[in-house]
This record gives C-alpha cells, structure tokens and sequence, in this order.
C-alpha cells in the first residue's frame, strides 16, 4: 500500500504504524515513548501528526496506515503540539545538557533541536531527587526521567525481568525498583535493557559516566559477544581504540538471536579487552620456556603435533575440547576437524560440565 506524508508517496505494509512507515523512509517524526522493541505507547504526544479526513491530531505510533492516507507532519498545529510537550518536559526536570552524560544521544534534546526549543517558555521549581548510584552498573538520574515508560516496557515486557514499574500516583509518579529501592538493592539483574531504551540521561551506564567519555564521542563497531555460543550482536564502544562500554546491536534486531538485548556478561563483562596482563599474541615453548610467536608458527606447529601423534598411536589418541565461549559455527568447525580431517570421536564441549 501507499500513503503520501509531506507530499511525497512512501510504501508501507499492513500493520504499520504512521511513524515505522515515515522513519523506513527516512522522515523525521519525533517520538520520545516509542522505541522498536516497546511497540505502540502513545503517552508522550511527541509524535503527533495530522491526518486528512481524522479529527484532531493523532498519535503516528500508535496510528495505523492505510491505503491512500494523507499525512502532514510539519503543520503549525503539529508544529506548536510538539514545543508544548518539549516546554513541559524541560520545564519540570533538571536537564542541564551541558553536564549531561547523554549529550549528543539525547532524543529530547534532538527534539528541541528540531522545532527550534532553545529553553523552556517556563520553569516549575523543584527539589532535586538524590542521585542513585547503588547499582553496579547503572546509574539513575530521576530528575531527568520523563516518564516516558520505555524502561518499564522492557523490563516487564521485552526481558521479562519485572523490576522496573510506575510508583505512586500525580505529581508525585516516578519510576521505582521493586517496591521503591534503590537499584543496587532490587532484584535488579544488571541486564542494562533499561539504559539500551532510555532516550534521555535518566539511565546511563557507569563506565562511560565514571571514564568522562560520552556516548557521542565513541566509535561504535558491531561484534560478536565472545560469552557463549548464541551469539549476541554487540555495538563495541571506543574512544582511541580503548574499550569504553557496550550496547546491543539493534540494526534488524528482529532477525539477530539476542533481538537487540545482552546479559550482564555482554554488557558489562568486557573490560579484559584492554588488560594489561592479556595476551595478545601466541606462545610456543622453545627450550623450556614460552616465547611469543606469529599465528602461522602457532598453528603450523599444532598442526605438526597433531599428525605426528595420529601417525604415531593413531587417531583416537587424539582429543578435542571445545568452549561455550566461541560461536556454534566455530564449535561445528571443530568437530568437523576432529572427524573428517583427524578421524576421531573424541570430542566434548565446556558447556556439558
């Protein structure tokens, strides 16, 4: 099916929202409690557009597409919408950009950025809320949360973990851990879905916080988390090649095994990477002591010991132990390498003990 937003016809498939559609073609519609894994929210109004032939202004995340609709996204109704949500949201929170560890990541800032907010139109006094660094991990910031629910829905939803929920009621609403406790003592697993959805400063991950490195200033490049075999995409953080933090991969994350989510270990078990006692290269053994050698002497001299010992006792007096460590593809390579190529069924795997 087609519909024209802005005047420019854009293809979409049943079961669309207004916003997956306009974002898959590359137009900009704010929406600050939608996130791909969350689905339709509708609390935020950041995302209001208008429709020809709907009354008032509708919610594009939770607006379905039909054939042949007619969409406006940058009306001045729509226009003058979305800064009195952006005034509101400055308005009565302690979003100090400057300081702030999601500078340059920010979808509010982006936000305001866009429709020209520079500051609030007005200032609601407030006392700021302690800052919650009981966690390991993560630390939370509740003056800056704008209670768009992201973090609820995919604590409760996505990784079914079930910490985070709405607490009391008004004014007085925020988000809580368990029965309001500090993060640290919750039944917090320290999975990290919680800041992979945040879109402000409200959740941020403690290495790049305590590091003074923002997100905006790393080059993220996408790996394999080497923790076990299922093998989770992770967007690896850099700041002059150096390990700073890690993020789930969420390009396509429908068709990724770990849909765009990590453990404790793929988050936060990383900092090996830049150890000072880590090896880096092989060793081999020359007169009673390992030296370090290039991958081709490593491997050539395996590749030696094995045939002499499968031509000397035979092939079963060879063994292979594989790790849960690498990807199931490498595992299969190897037994590959133990059946066809030495001939042996001798062969086991780290994850059986």
């Amino acid at each position: 099916m087609q519909l024209t937003v802005d005047g420019r016809k854009i293809d979409a498939v049943a079961g669309q929202t207004v916003l997956e559609a306009a974002r898959a073609a590359g137009i900009y519609i704010p929406a600050l409690c939608y996130h791909p894994k969350t689905g339709k929210a509708g609390r935020c109004r950041a995302c209001v557009v208008e429709i020809e032939g709907m009354r008032g202004l509708k919610e594009a995340c939770a607006q379905e597409v039909r054939d042949g609709m007619v969409v406006h996204t940058d009306t001045d109704r729509v226009q003058q919408t979305r800064r009195l949500v952006v005034d509101l949201l400055l308005a009565e929170g302690h979003h100090n950009c400057i300081s702030c560890q999601a500078n340059g990541t920010c979808e509010l800032q982006e936000m305001a950025y866009r429709i020209g907010v520079e500051r609030p139109a007005f200032l609601i006094e407030t006392e700021p809320a302690p800052l919650d660094v009981s966690s390991e991990g993560i630390v939370r910031e509740a003056d800056k949360c704008i209670q768009c629910g992201r973090c609820v829905l995919a604590c409760q939803n996505h990784v079914v973990n079930e910490v985070l929920a709405f607490g009391y009621r008004g004014s007085h609403a925020a988000v809580v851990c368990d029965d309001d406790r500090p993060m640290g003592e919750s039944s917090c697993v320290l999975c990290g879905e919680c800041v992979q959805v945040c879109p402000v400063g409200a959740l941020v991950l403690k290495q790049p916080r305590e590091a003074k490195v923002r997100p905006s200033e790393t080059v993220a490049t996408k790996v394999t988390c080497p923790f076990c075999g299922v093998g989770c995409q992770i967007d690896l953080h850099t700041k002059d090649n150096r390990y700073v933090f890690a993020m789930a991969h969420e390009g396509q994350w429908l068709k990724q095994p770990n849909r765009g989510s990590l453990c404790v270990k793929g988050r936060f078990g990383l900092d090996f990477i830049d150890a000072p006692d880590r090896l880096r290269t092989p060793l081999v053994r020359k007169d009673g002591e390992l030296v370090e050698a290039s991958w081709d002497e490593a491997l050539d001299l395996v590749a030696a010991g094995l045939k002499q010992a499968k031509d000397k006792y035979g092939p079963d007096s060879v063994g292979f132990f594989t790790s849960a460590k690498v990807t199931n593809e490498e595992n299969y390579a190897l037994g590959r390498l133990a059946r066809a190529v030495i001939g042996t069924n001798n062969i086991d795997h780290c994850a059986r003990l």
